[in-house]
């Protein structure tokens, strides 16, 4: 994998990442494909209206089902969904914090229960390779120790040594393989830990900076914490990251926080929130969100967004759309799913194109100012 900078404004910047199946230009939003498909879509929608250069798709949830065994024979994530874009894969670190009931950490890796049938498993950095293998996504993220907000310093400190320890691991284990040949188009990324606290935040930046890896997410926010702290911690923890490497902030989020954090430097996000809330009736516009189960819709037969060229705004009307939503008729959630990743990837390509042109504080004033507040 490479990554070339193309331009910055500030701390913003503009890129090109280049995996064995596609370009991918950033600052970049991936849909989340969780067991290979984006909820409600299927490659078809992808490449006709959407053409998202690449999406996630999540480990823990492929190995219970249908098994990354079975994918691998079925020609990894591309050839089994069909999707020729790119593909990350996260390690399962956030389920393990999301399924925190069923699961024990110890020094060697996670240990949980299926939540679909209850049976036992133990993950280790080395084994959520392995089955990244088999999916044989283009980047691979490493399993890290990620803790929920607030937390005592004594538990982040742990995260923070448990993730570096199974880091190293990683990237030990990742390079012997490749010099077996195995693994040689996945790039690796580890995640940086540390709470909102900035000195575990420093740490675990440069400990895992000082590694052989290809990228670097930032793991552990938008967890809790609020979004001044976020974008606080944001912030400081690129200030230790390598300019060189792509930058990754997971899990995040809302179109405040993508601008907010293409303005602190950062490259890659994902996140479940537009296909979560277009399946709830939520919808992102230019100007702010629309809840279409409004009954003042029930007759307005303009587009959700006047602004957008998507397709449902090309063809449909917020009237009808409030229809689909109101009669749960499945069309909906595809319809409401292509407007919402349509604007999160529109505002994307924006984000780019004004760091290019040298104006994104211009683009950041305006973005709030259609939504009738002040800039951050």
């Amino acid at each position: 994998m490479k990554f070339h900078i193309d331009s910055c404004d500030n701390s913003a910047r503009a890129g090109r990442l280049f995996t064995s199946h596609s370009v991918i230009e950033t600052p970049v939003f991936m849909p989340v494909g969780t067991v290979g498909a984006v909820k409600a879509l299927d490659a078809t929608d992808l490449q006709s209206f959407l053409k998202p250069q690449i999406i996630l798709g999540n480990t823990y949830h492929l190995y219970l089902r249908p098994g990354d065994e079975v994918v691998a024979k079925l020609g990894g994530l591309h050839g089994f969904s069909s999707f020729p874009g790119s593909f990350l894969t996260d390690s399962g670190g956030f389920q393990a914090f999301s399924l925190s009931e069923n699961v024990r950490h110890a020094d060697d890796g996670i240990t949980f229960r299926s939540h679909i049938d209850g049976s036992r498993h133990h993950f280790t950095p080395r084994k959520v390779l392995d089955i990244q293998y088999n999916l044989n996504s283009d980047i691979m993220m490493i399993l890290d120790d990620l803790v929920a907000l607030p937390a005592k310093r004594r538990r982040i400190a742990e995260s923070v040594e448990r993730t570096s320890r199974w880091a190293h691991e990683s990237i030990v284990y990742h390079r012997s393989m490749q010099e077996r040949g195995i693994g040689l188009d996945n790039s690796i990324f580890a995640i940086i830990q540390g709470g909102i606290d900035r000195e575990f935040r420093r740490i675990s930046a440069e400990e895992l900076g000082s590694m052989d890896f290809d990228g670097f997410a930032i793991g552990g926010l938008s967890v809790g914490e609020a979004s001044a702290d976020m974008y606080d911690t944001v912030e400081w923890t690129t200030g230790f990251m390598p300019e060189e490497k792509p930058r990754y902030l997971m899990g995040v989020g809302r179109p405040e926080d993508l601008v907010e954090n293409v303005y602190r430097g950062v490259d890659m996000f994902d996140c479940v929130m537009p296909t979560r809330n277009a399946r709830n009736g939520t919808l992102f516009t230019s100007f702010g969100k629309v809840t279409i189960k409004g009954a003042k819709y029930t007759t307005d037969d303009s587009p959700i967004d006047p602004e957008c060229d998507c397709m449902v705004c090309k063809n449909y009307s917020r009237a009808y759309i409030r229809h689909l939503f109101r009669a749960r008729e499945l069309t909906y959630f595809r319809l409401a799913t292509i407007h919402n990743l349509h604007y999160y990837l529109t505002l994307m390509k924006s984000m780019r194109e004004a760091i290019v042109q040298g104006s994104f504080e211009e683009f950041r004033r305006e973005f709030y100012a259609k939504r009738g507040v002040e800039v951050l």
